[in-house]
């Protein structure tokens, strides 16, 4: 699974429509660029991509008044609604992605009703102790890493990045079992995009190709 995909849906998504621009600039915004591999040549491949596969609907528009092509702006299907909430699910349980993906996930985790986004974190932490118990079949933390060489750190960092998983895991289903944050279906909710013409001020100001279509 690559993050790239529920990024781009999730932010054109949020939008209603989106041209490529907004959409960079947003997770630009998001520090996307940072933690993922969300680059301006991805994202703009990626929007082309996914209107082939007809997740997303392309609408071309006028050029502006200054002239130069016509942009394209995007608009998510149902098909794409459908993609969405399959990836967001997936990055919330799956233990054994990359950061990004999780980080990704995150970011959309209010687009969900509370009840399922707490379920679904409880099956990430079971995904993580059935893990943990799989390592410990062969290694035993209490006696330490040296019990099998050099080799031993290797399931020492496993054993601690379950253990550290699991627990900021629980943490955050506590914070959302308690109130925390405001899930579909709850209200007004969080505006994590800019608007046209708002200036961002996380902006690599890196110009591409892709900017003006």
């Amino acid at each position: 699974m690559s993050a790239i995909r529920l990024l781009v849906l999730g932010a054109v998504r949020q939008h209603g429509r989106a041209h490529g621009y907004q959409v960079r600039n947003d997770l630009e915004y998001w520090g996307a660029h940072e933690w993922s591999n969300a680059k301006p040549g991805s994202i703009y491949h990626a929007l082309k991509q996914m209107a082939k596969q007809g997740l997303l609907h392309a609408h071309e528009i006028a050029p502006s008044t200054a002239g130069g092509p016509p942009r394209t702006e995007y608009e998510i299907t149902e098909a794409g609604t459908e993609e969405f909430f399959t990836l967001l699910r997936s990055a919330l349980t799956s233990y054994d992605q990359r950061p990004d993906i999780l980080s990704a996930g995150l970011g959309f985790i209010v687009d969900l009703p509370r009840g399922e986004a707490v379920e679904l974190l409880k099956e990430r932490v079971r995904s993580i102790e059935a893990w943990r118990r799989s390592v410990t079949e062969y290694y035993t933390p209490e006696d330490g890493p040296e019990q099998l060489g050099h080799i031993g750190e290797i399931m020492n960092l496993w054993v601690h990045t379950a253990d550290g998983g699991a627990e900021w895991a629980r943490g955050l289903i506590k914070r959302i079992e308690g109130g925390a944050y405001t899930f579909a279906g709850e209200g007004e909710p969080f505006v994590g995009v800019l608007t046209e013409g708002q200036e961002n001020p996380y902006a690599t100001g890196e110009r591409h190709a892709g900017d003006e279509r």
